[in-house]
């Protein structure tokens, strides 16, 4: 299952920042996956599971994470979320952007 047909992304690129803010329904478990570098994440709205490196926490909007470095993390939505993921990156091409930020070896399938 592609994650990206159950949510909405728009890309945001700025200064050296890129930012993916993805809408989400409920009941879908977004991918797991992991990065080389530590990242924020904002949930601005809605309840969610965060699993990081098989531990799950639920989390209301607003509010903001750091993902740690090299920790499998997934999403699953409670309700309909608004989540942003913010990350330190040179690229803006929103066709590259995911193989330039996501260790890919690393990453599992959709549940």
């Amino acid at each position: 299952m592609n994650p990206y047909d159950h949510m909405t992304v728009t890309h945001h690129f700025g200064g050296g920042v890129y930012t993916k803010q993805c809408v989400m329904s409920p009941g879908i478990t977004y991918q797991q996956h992991m990065h080389n570098f530590d990242h924020l994440s904002i949930l601005s709205s809605g309840a969610a599971l965060v699993e990081v490196d098989g531990v799950i926490t639920e989390h209301y909007g607003p509010t903001v994470l750091t993902i740690k470095a090299n920790k499998y993390h997934s999403i699953t939505p409670i309700t309909e979320i608004v989540w942003y993921c913010i990350h330190a990156t040179e690229e803006t091409d929103p066709e590259h952007i995911d193989e330039t930020l996501i260790n890919v070896e690393a990453t599992t399938t959709n549940t």
